[in-house]
This record gives structure tokens, sequence and C-alpha cells, in this order.
């Protein structure tokens, strides 16, 4: 595929080393010639300086014939003018922006070939909040990922002494829980993946991924590691899109409270939210989060725009009593050296969104494409198309599947129902099959298997 993408940034790059990596024609654009240059050196793609907004720019990196625009430049203006030029001159098949602006994403009817033509909006900031409010939802959860609108939900967590399951084979599993179906589909062990037999004995510290419909993923925890109590107290540092987002989304379940430094910031939080309580301040202030009874938070959750300011406000509330911690990092280098220490859980927003992006860029029905581990691993929702004479998995059971080595089925979604897979599953048309990949070189292989057509006799 033949792929532009404008923005050399955290998200541009990341996208660019995902794609690149799959045998993709990969293009990348931005003004800064010296990051085009870092990702020329690292990457097997062309680059291109200049403003992806242009059409003489977009010409030279290639529009005339490109399957796919991806905007993620840091102005939603320039990405939403560069899919216009896109679709106007090059008559370029997909696009995608990335926008930020709420006062755009609220008017949809903007975003249609008749006015501005994007045919996916990308907000970073939404797919985050969505993230950090699934984790809320489900105490203890590293990692929590909706599949089928939120009928199966894959749960990652990690596994504690104690636990009835630690030191047990996986088979063990159904005895202990006869009236529950779920499946391991991956397990983590000292940052190396296993991929789960029944003979497998799950170990203390052990990540245990799992997936089950959305009513049974409390019961399977607690298998795993005693059962966090649900939040009720929650302490947010830093006030921008995110945190108000988030604030507004769980103001009427949670006690919330936010920490924001600037005034003009705070007076418009103020007005905005209903019950959260708006606290002008530093979330590093030692003597503000003792006043505000840091110790009674159930989770403190950093969202600022400052990686450093984010680590040092959590450790801080940690030592002063917090009982978990939640930071987001922008830097995908900084996310593996701190969590799992005094913070819980990093959160990177780049990863989220690459995510979102990857769902469109795939070839196949794939509706879904999930980083697991912070992109050490892959989870992918697909749809079976087509008949059996058509496809390469409809009408077969998941055994006589040719599935790529490190590829496992965990779950079939048909209608309403939650099939947890097992080998003499067959697969049918219209089934959301999620699959999990530790080797994320096959996923070329994988989409293939969901391809229609006669190109597979």
């Amino acid at each position: 595929m033949k792929i532009i993408i404008l923005g050399a940034g955290q998200v541009g790059g990341s996208l660019a080393e995902h794609l690149a990596s799959e045998a993709n024609d990969i293009t990348v654009v931005d003004t800064d010639g010296e990051r085009l240059r870092d990702l020329g050196d690292r990457l097997d793609i062309r680059t291109v300086q200049g403003r992806g907004s242009l059409p003489t720019v977009l010409r030279q990196a290639g529009a005339d014939d490109a399957d796919m625009l991806v905007a993620v430049t840091n102005s939603d203006e320039t990405n939403m003018v560069a899919c216009q030029v896109a679709h106007t001159l090059f008559h370029t098949p997909t696009k995608i922006a990335r926008v930020r602006e709420a006062a755009y994403l609220t008017r949809a009817e903007l975003f249609d070939n008749e006015a501005i033509p994007v045919d996916v909006l990308i907000s970073p900031e939404q797919v985050v909040t969505n993230y950090i409010k699934r984790l809320i939802q489900h105490p203890g959860a590293l990692q929590v990922i909706d599949f089928a609108e939120g009928k199966a939900q894959l749960v990652a967590v990690k596994a504690y002494y104690g636990g009835p399951l630690v030191g047990q084979q996986l088979r063990q599993l159904r005895e202990h829980m006869p009236n529950v179906e779920t499946r391991v589909a991956a397990i983590f062990r000292r940052d190396r993946p296993i991929l789960p037999q029944g003979d497998t004995v799950i170990e203390a510290d052990d990540e245990v991924f799992f997936i089950a419909a959305k009513a049974n993923i409390r019961a399977v925890m607690s298998e795993m590691r005693r059962l966090d109590e649900s939040y009720k107290r929650i302490v947010i540092a830093g006030g921008g899109q995110i945190g108000e987002r988030l604030a507004e989304a769980i103001e009427s379940r949670y006690q919330v409270k936010i920490i924001e430094m600037n005034p003009a910031r705070c007076r418009h939080l103020s007005d905005t939210l209903d019950s959260t309580v708006v606290l002008q301040g530093s979330a590093s202030d030692r003597d503000l989060l003792m006043e505000e009874n840091i110790a009674d938070a159930d989770i403190f959750l950093a969202l600022t725009n400052d990686d450093e300011a984010n680590i040092m406000s959590s450790l801080l509330a940690k030592r002063l009593g917090a009982k978990k911690v939640m930071t987001i990092i922008n830097n995908p280098a900084y996310v593996d050296l701190i969590q799992g220490g005094d913070i819980d859980i990093a959160i990177s927003p780049q990863l989220a969104t690459i995510g979102t992006l990857l769902a469109h860029v795939r070839r196949g029905d794939i509706v879904s494409v999930h980083s697991l581990r912070r992109g050490a691993a892959e989870a992918i929702e697909a749809i079976a198309h087509g008949d059996e004479k058509s496809s390469k998995v409809i009408g077969k059971a998941i055994e006589n599947i040719g599935l790529p080595p490190g590829t496992t089925i965990g779950a079939i979604i048909r209608d309403e129902e939650v099939i947890i897979a097992h080998d003499k599953t067959v697969i049918e048309a219209g089934d959301h099959v999620i699959l999990f990949l530790v080797d994320k070189k096959h996923i070329r292989d994988v989409e293939k298997l969901f391809h229609v057509g006669l190109s597979f006799f």
C-alpha cells in the first residue's frame, strides 16, 4: 500500500515505523529536516521536507497515485486542508486526519466530501480519555480493551502471590470457574511473551492477558489477584483537554478533584464541570496535596503535557499515600522505565492513537488493532466475510486454520454472543474474530486470512 504520512512527530514517526516493517511504500512529510533525516536513517522510507498542505509538496510525496493520506501534524488546520487538497487534486481514496480541537469535532457536518473530505477522524485526547475511563472502571487492571462495541473485553492483570490460580496450570481455570467462559491469550514473564498452553503454570508477577464477556471480567480477575475495591476518590493533575474530558465523563460516579496551575483554565473548568472540585496550584506542591488529603485518594492521575512534571507529581502523590497512580508519558522511551514501580500504570498517548490509526491502515476487514505491552504484541479484531469458497477461515474449525506462528484466536463474537475459542470452534460468516499476535512480523499473513476473493486459490 502506498501511504503518505504528514508529520514526523511521535505519532507520525511511530506509525511510519510500524508500517515500514510491513512492506508498505511509505513517504513522510515534515517541515523539520532533522527529524526526517533521523527517520530516513532508521527506516526504509522516503522523506520530503515541506508543508504537507501544499499541492506541490503532496505531488512530490507521490500523491498522484497514493492509496492513503494520514495527516498527523500538530496543526488541525494543516491536517484538514491537506485532506481537502488530496481529495480535490489527487483523488486520494482514503484520508485520515488527527483533529484535536473539540470545537471542530462536535460539528459532524464539517467532515464529509461536500465540506472537508476526511474519511477517518482521530482525536488522541478522546482515545486516551476512553482508555483511562476503562482502567478506572476495572480496579487492578493494567490494560482494558473493548471488542465488538464492548461485548467482549481483553484485560491485563499482574498475577499476585495468593491469587487462586497462581502456581496452577491454566487448564484448572475451568475447574475453578465452571460457569465462566474465558481464555488466557498471552502471558508476559520477565518481559518475554509465552504462548499459553493447558499445562502452562501461572507464576507470581506474570502479566496475564485474558479475554471474556464483559460481565465475567471481574470474576476472572479475582482468580489472578486479590480484587481491588472500586475507586471512589480521584485526583487529576492537569486540567487540559484530557483532564477536562475525563472529569466530565466520570464526575457523576466518583468524587473528582482537578489540580490546575493556570488561573484562566481553572475558571473555565469551574464553569464547565458540574461537581468536580477545581484547585489552582501545582500538583508537585507537597503542602497542597497534604491539605487535600491525598492519602485518602484511591487514584492519582497525572495528565499534563510535561512528562517530568507528571512523573515527579506521581512519585510525590504515591509517597504521600495515594493508593494507585497513573501517569501520561509522551516519550515512549520512558514508559517501560517507570511502569510497575511507584507508578502503577504509565499511559502512552502515542501507542493508544497508533492502535486507532492501524485499524484503518490494515488490509482485510480489520475493525480494530490494539498494542499490548507498549507495542510488543497486538490484539486484532477482524470480521470474517464471504463464504466457504471465497474465505480462508469461514466453515473451518480453528484447529484447521493455518494461523501464522505466534498467533492465537481468543474469542469470536457472533451477534450478541461471546464464544471463547476452542480447537473445534467453527468460524461463520459475519463473526468478529479476536486474534493475538506476539510476533508482529506476521501481521500481513493474518490480514491475508481475512481477505475475500479468488486470489486465495
